[in-house]
Parts: C-alpha cells; structure tokens; sequence
C-alpha cells in the first residue's frame, strides 16, 4: 500500500490574503511538526490548489482511524497553542474528513495530487466501493503512480472545538497521486468526475493540488 498508515485526516481551508503569510509561517513552523509528534501519526503532506478549492490541503496519515479518536489526539485539540487559535479562527470554507484508506493502488506517492470529493447515496456505498476500486489502478498510465480512496466516519468528522464550521462528514475522497498535472487531470475527467454523479453518489467537487512539503516522523525529533 502506498499510503502509510490506514487512517488519514484531510483539512482543507482559505484563508483571506491578508493573513496567508501568518498561516504559512503557522502551518510550517508549528502545526505540521506538533501534529506529527502525535502517537501514532506517520506523516502529514500540504499542498496549493492548482484548480479549484479550497486554495490550501493538508493530508495526515495514521496508523489506524482510531488514532483520530485517541486520548492523545483529543488532547490536543482541547488545548490549543495560542498559534492555533489565532489561526483556526481565521479559517474558511473549511472541510474535515477523518477517514479510513480504504483501497490504495499503485507504488509512490506524487508531487501533484487530483482529488475528487464524492457523497455516496445511502444503500449505495458498497457497489460505489466497487465500482471505485477498479477506477483506481493506474497500471499503464503514464504520469500517474498511485491511486486512492478513503472514506470519511461521519462521527469523527466535521467540526472540532477548535473548528466550530466544518464540512466533510460522510463524504469520500478519490486521491490521485501523480507526476504530471495534464494526466492527473486527464485521468480524473475519466474515470471520476465524468461519472460520479451517478445513481451511487454525487460530484461535490474536484481539484489538482501542487505538493508544498511533507513530514514524516522520522523528521522531527521526539522527546
């Protein structure tokens, strides 16, 4: 499986032009490394909206889901650092999925990322889970290396006491790993947003995103 871990917590957020220097400063001096640290966090990746929205992404990957719901996790969200607050006060169009990986195909992980937001119909998930893993392999595809589904635990999801406005619960994510924007983009249209608005689910919304940085575990130094 190319993604590390088996859970992933996705956030995606603007921010007004004037306080994008302070949350980048935020996100890559502080938050990224204090998430990280977190037991059982494995790494975490950001990214910039090429197309569509919205503009910033943020991909935590997990040991298991459970990890997202663990005492130290939920620590600490109930104490934020000052940056913190300062911060998530400002974000907007927030989404928040806590999610499981639920089919992973292909080796490596790409400096541009296609995703694909999905709402499943209710009594339909299992035949979109299928239909969805053999959309997912990229064998043969010049561009891209790897591709992914995971689903968001409704009960996890959405807002937080740091975040009392968040989108996401229920929703499903196609992760589109990939080294050339032009075939992600071209293999999303295809085999995604071109049929996703179907008896199974709904097209909320696609995107490509450029990698910023990522971090793993490894990095930081642990005390």
């Amino acid at each position: 499986m190319p993604l590390a871990g088996k859970g992933m917590l996705l956030t995606s957020m603007d921010v007004d032009a004037a306080d994008e220097a302070e949350f980048n400063r935020w996100y890559d001096r502080e938050h990224l490394e204090e998430r990280v640290a977190i037991e059982g966090f494995v790494e975490a990746r950001r990214y910039v909206a090429q197309t569509g929205g919205p503009k910033y992404l943020c991909l935590y990957s997990t040991k298991t889901v459970e990890v997202l719901d663990s005492p130290a996790y939920r620590a600490r969200l109930a104490n934020p650092t000052p940056g913190s607050t300062r911060n998530m006060a400002r974000f907007k169009n927030m989404i928040r999925a806590v999610a499981r990986i639920t089919s992973s195909r292909g080796q490596g992980r790409g400096a541009v990322l296609g995703i694909v937001r999905l709402r499943p119909h209710a009594g339909s998930e299992a035949a979109l889970r299928a239909a969805l893993d053999k959309a997912l392999d990229p064998a043969g595809v010049d561009g891209v290396i790897s591709m992914h589904l995971i689903e968001s635990d409704p009960a996890l999801s959405g807002p937080t006491p740091e975040i009392p406005s968040a989108a996401g619960a229920g929703d499903w994510f196609v992760l589109i790993d990939g080294t050339n924007g032009n075939a992600v983009s071209a293999i999303m249209a295809a085999r995604f947003t071109s049929t996703a608005a179907s008896a199974q689910a709904t097209l909320v919304s696609s995107g490509i995103y450029d990698l910023m940085w990522d971090l793993a575990k490894s990095d930081i130094a642990l005390t």
